[in-house]
């Protein structure tokens, strides 16, 4: 895949789990799993993806539920 295709893959953040974490794929490859729109951020940067907004990008698909969907998480770790 060309550099120019990669920026314009099409991302999914999935339908939440039982424990609220989303799966983050990029077709068929998993690129990681998100616990909160911050590792969302960063396992899109870590895939050199950093440049898409993960909130407002038509490159990325939200299933069951938006950006701010995390079910049964009721606030972000602090590290």
């Amino acid at each position: 895949m060309t550099q120019a295709s990669h920026r314009f893959s099409h991302i999914v953040v999935h339908t939440p789990a039982l424990d609220g974490s989303r799966r983050v794929t990029e077709g068929d490859v998993i690129l990681g799993v998100a616990s909160h729109l911050d590792d969302v951020v960063e396992i899109l940067r870590l895939a050199d993806l950093d440049q898409i907004d993960v909130e407002e990008s038509d490159h990325i698909e939200w299933q069951g539920g938006g950006p701010d969907e995390w079910p049964g998480l009721t606030e972000h770790p602090q590290e």
